[in-house]
């Protein structure tokens, strides 16, 4: 059954795919909001007042002091061992979908 609240608050959003490169190059290059979605569910809303295509490229190559989401994914990726690099970042971010 369809979640019509989640919906609604995400109407006018492209439909969800996946979080690579080649969706990211269909972005605008002005302003605009953008979330990840993790099976369905609304992991990060983000926002930016210069260009979204530039914003969803730098979370997705940037390092963990260009972009919260980035920091946040590679927190949760690392180990006690290792730190996660920006390509097992870009690799988690890649299997989760991207709406703006």
């Amino acid at each position: 059954m369809p979640d019509t609240a989640h919906d609604d608050l995400l109407a006018g959003f492209t439909v969800p795919q996946p979080y690579t490169m080649e969706a990211v190059a269909g972005a605008p290059r002005a302003p605009g909001v953008h979330v990840v979605l993790d099976g369905g569910v609304v992991i990060y809303v983000g926002r930016t007042r210069r260009g979204l295509r530039d914003r969803l490229r730098q979370h997705l190559t940037g390092n963990r002091d260009s972009s919260v989401l980035h920091d946040q994914v590679g927190l949760l990726l690392d180990t006690p061992d290792n730190a996660a690099s920006a390509a097992d970042i870009a690799d988690w971010l890649g299997r989760r979908k991207i709406r703006w």
